[in-house]
């Protein structure tokens, strides 16, 4: 019978010494959070697709260097949909946008109880920091639609479209004009956001590099009717559009900064057609894209910089007889895979973004850098 009371007392000591190690380290954990320096600016920026192996593939083809050594801090996420290991860009995108998983093809939108979640973009807005989500895909495609989009398939463009009067997005550049214009429902989406406050224009009336927006108007710039041109096509915008909406948002915002969202969305595109070429050129106008990004959050010092992937796309792989400059590649799949994906962080809060997490933890990371809730959620 002593011997049983003393086992019973050792592990009551064993159990109070674990809960005060735990309180301890959560008290260290949230000391550490506090002290970082808080960003005043957050840019996103998600290349679609873009898994380890189109980074190396981009690094090795030009002259072994991209922008993304200059990311003092590397994480890795698990990028898993909530019914399925392998995710959709919807998916994928939500869970960076509002910090939980969702079924793939919904877009910002609660599987549980079929709720619109609330994004990082739309709290954002809530506290008065201008947005902007910019793309090489339509806007209402499941990347930049997960910021500020809620429906249940992320082929509902058109609903999409309109659901862009129920934000105030200050700034928007990407394709998709017609399911703005030319719609089911005759509506007008365009002329629309012009009655609220826009100023709307597309490749063809102006080049974006010439637009010049009128004072207090927000701004939204079409650069295709539908799907926009690879950068092998012709397409160029991208680069610019990133230089340009930092420039519009930083002028707009006050002392919460600004949330801008940019996307390479065709390093997906070219995995899903098989061809390293395609990859490698989007993968290379994603890092002049990045460079300026960089450029602006290394003058600035208060923008916090994240670079990743919703998914790697295609099983993309360099394979035996490939050299600096000439990579011989194969394929395993024509959709995306499971396998983890990099993240890159610079500037204020870049500490939260190193080691492994799930996707969802992106979000909160973001939320915890500016200090907006409970840093051990």
């Amino acid at each position: 019978m002593k011997k049983y009371f003393t086992f019973l007392l050792i592990l009551l000591l064993l159990g109070c010494a674990d809960k005060d190690i735990k309180q301890s380290k959560d008290k260290a954990q949230y000391s550490y959070a506090n002290k970082i320096k808080q960003p005043k600016n957050i840019i996103l920026m998600i290349g679609d697709g873009m898994g380890l192996t189109q980074i190396t593939a981009g690094m090795y083809m030009n002259d072994n260097y991209l922008e993304l050594e200059e990311f003092p801090i590397v994480g890795l996420h698990k990028s898993h949909a909530r019914n399925n290991l392998i995710t959709d860009s919807a998916a994928g995108a939500t869970a960076f946008a509002c910090g939980e998983k969702t079924n793939n093809a919904w877009i910002a939108q609660n599987p549980k109880n079929n709720t619109p979640m609330t994004t990082i973009l739309e709290e954002s807005e809530a506290r008065n920091m201008p947005t902007g989500l910019v793309t090489t895909s339509t806007i209402v495609h499941a990347t930049p639609a997960s910021f500020f989009g809620h429906v249940t398939h992320r082929k509902q463009y058109e609903k999409l479209a309109r659901q862009m009067l129920d934000n105030e997005v200050d700034l928007f550049i990407g394709g998709g004009q017609k399911y703005f214009e030319r719609r089911k429902d005759k509506r007008n989406i365009t002329k629309e956001l012009e009655e609220k406050g826009y100023y709307m224009s597309n490749h063809v009336k102006e080049d974006l590099e010439k637009v010049k927006v009128p004072s207090g108007k927000n701004f939204g710039f079409f650069t295709a009717d539908a799907d926009p041109l690879s950068k092998e096509q012709g397409r160029d915008y991208l680069p610019y559009a990133a230089e340009f909406s930092i420039n519009f948002l930083k002028k707009r915002a006050g002392k919460e900064g600004f949330f801008l969202m940019v996307e390479g969305a065709q390093i997906d595109w070219g995995g899903h057609a098989n061809k390293s070429d395609y990859i490698i050129t989007e993968m290379l106008d994603f890092n002049e894209t990045i460079k300026n990004v960089l450029d602006f959050a290394k003058k600035d010092g208060n923008t916090l910089v994240i670079v990743t992937a919703d998914h790697e796309t295609g099983g993309y792989a360099i394979n035996k007889e490939s050299k600096l400059g000439d990579l011989k590649t194969k394929f395993t799949t024509d959709y995306h895979t499971a396998t983890m994906i990099p993240v890159f962080a610079y500037g204020p809060g870049a500490e939260l973004f190193a080691g492994i997490y799930d996707n969802t933890a992106i979000y909160h990371k973001m939320r915890q850098a500016k200090g907006w809730g409970d840093v051990l959620k």
